[in-house]
């Protein structure tokens, strides 16, 4: 039974956020009211808290898992997973997926959460190895639901689904329109709510025209025009992540890759590294179209233009974010025909950014994490007292379960690191070192 969140208001002021949207509000109700709910809503306007809201709303006080949220990639099953961590509301969650073990999963599961959340592969392998019970599972979110279906998860949604006997509540989410829902989800007289139309947008798509068929003098170009400002470069193929990434580096241009060739754990660090403003660009392929967590990005770059409109769709959607405005570049060879999708955008004449040098930032690992009681405050109080070190010289501190991620001012970290390499922390000896 579903019933208010008395505390939403506390929740909110914890997450930053002054009042819910009208989507928010909307798919709140729906979600609590019906028991089916289809969200089709543009990526970066709050989906997630969307349906956390409700579904935590309708959770009991008891040790049994209650909700089951399916995503298609780590990083969504992650960054959902931090999101109900930050509300603080007491319901314990758990991410699962592939890439990380799975007898730490089993340990893990065995003081069951309320919501458990993973990909359609891990928590199918889950299911058949009876690692959790099904029983109390009442509430099931299929988010990005077309993107798991994309990406080949049909089999293991379809065998997820048939073994849950007791769901009264689906919720399906999408930033697209044209998805069919398949037959298996077996949803009865869902209600939409469909804020794609609605969004008013402040995306600019502009044209870059290289003269060479190498467009990498013209990115050079093009990333002097934009200035410091955060954007992601985006490629087809992992291949052309390594190329463009060997020129930025030889034209000592700060940078981080993502894409699913890469471990899970670099793939993390690579976030970490843009969100703290170690790096201002991430070269990714459009597996950082969806799903990851990061902050505002000013601009997106079609280095290679996509080969279908939703991908040109969700790359965009990575800028002018909750109604916020952002530059779409569409990189262009003179010769190269742009499809059908790509039309009507203006020609930008390059000229070079006056913005000045952005602070030099460095990330700093710490081998403490929550597991060993530490805080975000036990953290910079090392790095003030023993570590010397200035607010202002003083960034972003993120803490995971076993480690910790720590911005420094380029400047300081040489003596830091020194001051505090095998120094003590909550009595854990710590080791720091620096990632590159």
């Amino acid at each position: 039974m579903s019933h208010p969140i008395k505390d939403q208001p506390a929740i909110l002021k914890k997450l930053g956020i002054k009042e819910l949207n009208p989507m928010q509000e909307e798919a709140q109700s729906t979600i609590q009211t019906y028991a089916d709910t289809v969200l089709l809503s543009p990526t970066g306007t709050g989906k997630t808290l969307a349906f956390l809201l409700p579904v935590i709303a309708g959770l009991e006080n008891e040790p049994e898992i209650q909700a089951l949220v399916l995503v298609p990639s780590r990083e969504l099953a992650i960054q959902i997973g931090q999101v109900v961590q930050e509300m603080g509301t007491g319901y314990r969650t758990l991410a699962v997926y592939g890439g990380q073990s799975f007898s730490t999963d089993r340990i893990n599961l065995k003081h069951p959460p309320a919501i458990l959340i993973g990909t359609p592969g891990r928590v199918a392998d889950h299911l058949r190895r009876e690692t959790f019970s099904v029983d109390k599972i009442t509430t099931l979110v299929l988010d990005e639901f077309d993107k798991s279906l994309q990406v080949g998860f049909e089999a293991e949604m379809r065998e997820i689904m048939n073994a849950l006997p007791n769901i009264s509540k689906k919720v399906l989410t999408s930033a697209t329109q044209a998805v069919s829902i398949p037959k298996f989800v077996e949803l009865k007289n869902p209600k939409y709510v469909n804020y794609l139309d609605e969004r008013t947008t402040q995306l600019t798509v502009k044209t870059i025209v290289s003269p060479t068929k190498d467009k990498l003098p013209a990115l050079l170009k093009l990333l002097a025009h934009v200035g410091n400002e955060p954007g992601i470069i985006f490629c087809n193929f992992k291949e052309t992540i390594q190329y463009v990434s060997d020129f930025l580096t030889e034209n000592k241009i700060g940078h981080v890759c993502f894409s699913g060739g890469m471990e899970q754990k670099d793939r993390e660090r690579a976030l970490i590294q843009f969100r703290n403003g170690t790096h201002r660009l991430i070269v990714a392929t459009d597996l950082a179209a969806r799903g990851i967590d990061v902050p505002e990005i000013k601009f997106i770059i079609h280095y290679q233009l996509p080969l279908k409109s939703e991908e040109f769709t969700h790359r965009n959607g990575r800028t002018a974010r909750m109604f916020n405005d952002g530059t779409a570049y569409v990189l262009k060879w003179e010769k190269e025909t742009l499809p059908d999708f790509i039309q009507g955008t203006e020609t930008e004449k390059l000229q070079k950014s006056k913005t000045g040098p952005a602070p030099e930032w460095k990330t700093i690992y710490i081998s403490g994490g929550k597991k060993d009681k530490i805080s975000k405050g036990d953290i910079a109080g090392l790095f003030f007292k023993q570590g010397k070190l200035s607010k202002e010289e003083l960034g972003a501190i993120e803490l995971k379960q076993d480690c910790a991620y720590v911005a420094v001012h380029a400047a300081q970290v040489t003596s830091v690191i020194k001051l505090l390499h095998n120094t003590k922390l909550k009595n854990t000896k710590i080791q720091v070192s620096l990632i590159r």
